[in-house]
């Protein structure tokens, strides 16, 4: 079972440093691991939609409306990372990002799929927890082996990494198909 200082160690050991047995320990080691890695964690699973990070909600109106611009603003959920493009409704059409809220056009219910925040790591795909490793190796690589030459060698391992998680991620999918051009639709 996967737990936050297993991928520590994963990342420790790719630097040819010493194992910890807990995040809190106090060691140089466990330090950089608790300094970088919920930081690192959340960005990856920002930068790419991962299905294991998969979420749905649907959003009622704020009682309140925007001052001005947007006739409605949604909260965005607690654990919500990045807000998706989806079959409701589109991104790049009408809404407006503004801190942890959507403002838009359009009524409620607004449904939102979005990036989820994992905490437990038993949630990720082996492959992410891979590439979130070899992440957090590249961040300590200076503080804990001075090595230019070894995070160069790190940097190709997370390109190698990511690149098979992604893939993975992408035959899990069903292809998305876009929404048919008004030039298209006009013919009709």
């Amino acid at each position: 079972m996967a737990s936050e200082t297993s991928i520590a160690n994963r990342a420790l050991q790719k630097l040819g440093a010493a194992r910890i047995t807990s995040l809190t320990e106090n060691s140089v080691e466990a330090r950089a691991c608790s300094a970088c890695m919920t930081v690192l964690r959340d960005a990856e699973l920002r930068a790419h939609p991962w299905n294991f990070a998969n979420g749905r909600a649907t959003l009622s109106a704020d009682a309140t409306p925007p001052d001005f611009g947007k006739a409605n603003s949604f909260q965005l959920p607690v654990d919500c990372l990045s807000p998706r493009e989806n079959d409701f409704n589109s991104l790049s059409k009408d809404w407006l990002i503004e801190g942890k809220k959507i403002f838009t056009d359009e009524s409620a219910p607004l449904f939102l799929r979005y990036t989820k925040k994992i905490e437990d790591v038993n949630l990720m795909d082996p492959l992410f927890q891979e590439a979130w490793a070899c992440k957090m190796a590249i961040e300590m690589c200076e503080e804990l082996t001075q090595s230019n030459s070894k995070k160069a060698e790190l940097k190709d391992d997370y390109k190698l990494a990511i690149r098979e998680a992604k893939k993975a991620n992408a035959i899990e999918r069903i292809a998305q198909q876009p929404p048919e051009d008004d030039w298209v639709t006009c013919r009709y």
